[in-house]
């Protein structure tokens, strides 16, 4: 089973909540058992979560930002007034992973980016979708070349889900990423591109067990893109199955 201490919770999940009552939902959160979430929108947040996470006994070790696109400042102000260690840039053009040349440029980016994030004593982090692993150039994931062009000083958040329907074995790839792997998105469906078609983890398709033992130190962040019913029914299913016996740690 997943210990609570090594599960969080990407906040996108429940974006429709927070629009309707910002500190209940958090509270939700923490009443189902998650201690850990990981913010997106980290600058337009940062008033509300600082009064929110502590009263509800959260902490959000990771967010995502837009570090490769948006100023850098405002988003490490934030995060160290968060006490948030870890920026993770979530999203990058599709177009820009269909040949090596580009692909390290985006690899450039994230090298400075951390250079300057250490300043401020954050490690900062890539995201993927499943367009950098649809992406096959010279036998090799897109993916797999933004990696071997990282500086050390940059991690992986690996969204297994993602990397299953851009055609990847996502067991064998954390191997072959390791360490740098330090947070997963956990989530679970039919594998296809269709938001809607997210469940709860552990009640779909996805091999979220093999996963999880292929990466056994990385945070386990749970997110749904989207769900076609009530938003909490997935995410309090999702804490059970992972918190349960039927899953590794």
């Amino acid at each position: 089973m997943v210990a609570v201490d090594h599960l969080s919770l990407q906040l996108y999940t429940v974006r429709g909540k927070l629009e309707e009552d910002f500190d209940g939902t958090l509270a939700r959160i923490a009443e189902i058992g998650y201690t850990k979430v990981e913010p997106f929108g980290v600058t337009a947040f940062a008033d509300r979560l600082a009064d929110a996470l502590p009263k509800h006994g959260l902490s959000a070790p990771t967010t995502h930002a837009g570090l490769l696109r948006d100023e850098a400042g405002p988003i490490y102000a934030a995060a160290k007034r968060l006490g948030i260690g870890t920026v993770i840039d979530p999203h990058t053009d599709p177009a820009r992973w269909q040949n090596a040349d580009d692909i390290k440029v985006i690899a450039d980016g994230l090298n400075k980016a951390a250079i300057e994030a250490a300043d401020h004593g954050i490690t900062v982090g890539y995201h993927n979708h499943q367009f950098e692993l649809e992406s096959k150039i010279g036998g090799a994931h897109g993916l797999e070349i933004l990696v071997d062009n990282l500086s050390d000083d940059v991690i992986l958040e690996v969204d297994t889900y993602w990397a299953a329907v851009g055609g990847a074995d996502v067991p064998a790839l954390l191997g072959k990423f390791g360490d740098r792997v330090k947070a997963i998105h956990v989530k679970d469906g039919d594998g296809t591109l269709n938001n809607k078609a997210q469940v709860a983890v552990g009640d779909g398709v996805i091999a979220v067990r093999e996963i999880l033992a292929a990466a056994p130190a990385a945070l386990r962040v749970v997110e749904l893109d989207d769900f076609t019913g009530e938003i909490f029914d997935a995410v309090e299913g999702s804490y059970t199955f992972l918190t349960g016996e039927g899953a590794p740690a």
